[in-house]
């Protein structure tokens, strides 16, 4: 393995002697003689082989290799600089990732505002994000496999902290059959009509969520998909009432005008998987998870 030829510091001085516009400037920035800059700077350039800098009256200019390298430093430099805060927040305890396993019913949008704060609070550690559907986050608990999960119900053994609720709608195409008879629907009309349901990600114990009697029914694995399918008239759906704003305002979508069960709620829980090992990065995600969904139950969003 072959030793870099130059140092951090000696990127550090070039910038700032860039940045200030010459070497006195940046002896005066970095706290050091003139000398030392020049010094620094020569070795830089010896090491190299190459002209970085040239002198224009009193400023010193990049030549096309110094311009080219000097970027590439910066990048280099803040990873530098990356390195060290990681290295800091580990020393203070802090997790380098964290897991989290969510139900395919959490809004996305919710998630990903989640997300934005949690980066900009805890910019150094990572999340690693899994999709699970009903029993899929009870086995996640169960496999120890997340260090956070938001589930539609919290497994034997478990506590859980109730974020809010998911409304799901019935609905389908507006040209689609059942719509077309004209008047309110009962269940012997769903049980001739074909269901699209969402699969469970579980595999130990699988359940059905909400009502699946048609015997006509096709399973897919993402609300996305069963989405796609309702819009283009394969069949009718549960779906979360997040997920259909936008297609029911367009009325690409339509309500189904059920006599009872057109809309049902679903609560979620935030759950520990590992209470005792807990790092501060697992405690504020869940903090802010609580957050957001407390402005949004609170109507404050």
């Amino acid at each position: 393995m072959t030793h870099p030829k130059t140092t951090l510091e000696q990127w550090r001085v070039l910038q700032a002697v860039i940045e200030h516009g010459g070497y006195a400037q940046a002896a005066e920035k970095l706290h050091r003689s003139q000398s030392s800059v020049s010094y620094a700077l020569a070795r830089l350039q010896d090491s190299l082989g190459l002209e970085l800098l040239v002198i224009d009256g009193r400023k010193a200019r990049l030549t096309e290799a110094g311009c080219a390298l000097l970027e590439r430093s910066r990048e280099v430099m803040a990873k530098a600089r990356a390195l060290e805060v990681l290295a800091s927040t580990l020393h203070q305890g802090w997790e380098p990732e964290v897991g989290l396993a969510v139900d395919a019913a959490f809004p996305t949008d919710v998630l990903l505002q989640v997300l934005a704060r949690f980066a900009e609070r805890a910019p150094q550690t990572r999340v690693q994000l899994r999709e699970e559907v009903l029993s899929g986050t009870d086995e996640v608990c169960v496999q120890r496999a997340a260090d956070l999960v938001i589930g539609t119900s919290v497994p034997p053994g478990w506590l859980g902290d109730r974020l809010m609720e998911v409304e799901f709608i019935a609905v389908a195409h507006p040209q689609h059959a059942l719509h077309r008879l004209g008047r309110e629907l009962t269940a012997d009309d769903l049980m001739q009509a074909q269901q699209i349901a969402v699969r469970d990600s579980g595999r130990a114990s699988p359940r059905d969520g909400g009502w699946v009697g048609a015997p006509l029914r096709w399973t897919v694995t993402s609300m996305d998909t069963a989405l796609r399918m309702v819009s283009a008239g394969l069949g009718f759906a549960w779906l979360p009432a997040h997920l259909i704003r936008e297609q029911l305002a367009e009325d690409s979508l339509r309500i189904l005008p059920l006599r009872e069960g057109r809309f049902s709620r679903a609560p979620l829980f935030l759950i520990f998987v590992q209470t005792e090992h807990s790092g501060p990065a697992i405690r504020l995600l869940a903090d802010i998870l609580l957050e957001v969904a407390g402005e949004i139950e609170g109507g404050t969003r």
